[in-house]
């Protein structure tokens, strides 16, 4: 249980990561990913990074620049342009429906206009599920620039489309549905130079 605790990336640039075990099921049609992160990067960094074998970027969260998110499934992305944030925690909720095409994006509890991404698409179930990095490789394949410096939290994934009430409440840290991957009752390893510390203030 992560619970008001975080995970340091102490070095930049820098080749450790997070690895995330999760139990799927099968594949994936719907899906919400969530993640609370603190950071200085003016570079490019990865946040959230699924792969399977067929798929390097199956799932993935990526800030290029201080003023744009990318949001991948199967490979493609749509870019959420955001304000550059003021050297605060940045909340971000990115879920997909396969059915429509809807990719949405939420950013410290607040919407953006929704786009559209892979129409029919479905991920694939045997993933490596990274945090830090992003995956050029089933597992690997890192690029040192890309990689995440400073402090991750409140890391969920849920094979279901999260409701606007319930994108709210993981804004604001209350009760959620149970998920895939759970900070409060995380399956993880740490690769290289990460660091468990609690979180400084709320």
């Amino acid at each position: 249980d992560l619970y008001r605790k975080v995970f340091v990336f102490r070095k930049d640039p820098s080749d450790a990561y997070v690895l995330l075990r999760a139990k799927l099921e099968q594949p994936l049609q719907n899906f919400t990913v969530c993640l609370r992160s603190y950071t200085d990067l003016t570079r490019p960094y990865s946040l959230f990074s699924y792969a399977t074998k067929a798929q390097d970027n199956e799932i993935l969260l990526f800030k290029p620049k201080p003023s744009e998110y990318r949001f991948y499934v199967g490979g493609k992305f749509v870019i959420f342009r955001v304000p550059e944030g003021h050297g605060d925690w940045e909340h971000v909720c990115a879920s997909w429906e396969s059915a429509t095409g809807i990719a949405e994006f939420w950013l410290n509890g607040k919407p953006w206009p929704r786009k559209g991404l892979q129409r029919g698409y479905t991920v694939g179930v045997e993933a490596a599920i990274l945090l830090g990095q992003e995956q050029d490789a089933f597992g690997g394949g890192f690029d040192v620039y890309n990689s995440f410096s400073g402090e991750l939290a409140d890391v969920y994934l849920w094979d279901v489309g999260l409701s606007p009430d319930k994108m709210r409440a993981a804004y604001q840290s209350l009760r959620l549905p149970p998920a895939i991957v759970a900070w409060k009752s995380l399956s993880y390893e740490v690769k290289g130079d990460v660091v468990v510390k609690p979180r400084l203030r709320e």
